[in-house]
C-alpha cells in the first residue's frame, strides 16, 4: 500500500493535485479513513477522507512540493502510517524550487 498522486499544472505556478491510496481492492476495502497532514502553511492541515470510492483521495491545489503524512485507519481499529513526497512538474518536466 502507498500514496500515489496525479498533478497538473494550472499556468502562473499553480498546480491542481491529488493524492490517493493505492493497494489491491480487499486491503482498501478495509479502510475506515485516511488523515493526510498538509503542510502547516494550508487551511486546515489536517484532512481527512473516507470515500472508498476514490481511493480516499484528496484534491487541493499549490505551488511548491513538500512531505505529505498520512495514516491509515482500518476497520479493525489497526493503523498504518505513509508518508509521499509530493513532486510538482512543469509541462517542460523541470521541478519547482520550492
Amino acid at each position: 500500500m502507498k500514496i500515489v498522486q496525479h498533478a497538473s499544472y494550472q499556468g502562473d505556478d499553480w498546480w491542481d493535485w491529488s493524492v490517493e491510496l493505492e493497494a489491491d481492492g480487499p486491503t482498501l476495502d478495509r479502510v475506515k479513513y485516511v488523515e493526510y497532514e498538509l503542510h502547516p502553511t494550508f487551511p486546515k492541515p489536517v484532512r481527512r477522507s473516507t470515500n472508498r470510492s476514490t481511493n480516499f483521495r484528496l484534491a487541493t491545489a499549490g505551488w511548491g512540493g513538500f512531505t505529505i503524512y498520512a495514516e491509515v485507519v482500518f476497520r479493525d481499529g489497526s493503523k498504518e502510517k505513509l508518508q509521499h513526497e509530493l513532486e510538482l512538474l512543469y509541462p517542460d518536466g523541470t521541478r519547482t524550487n520550492r
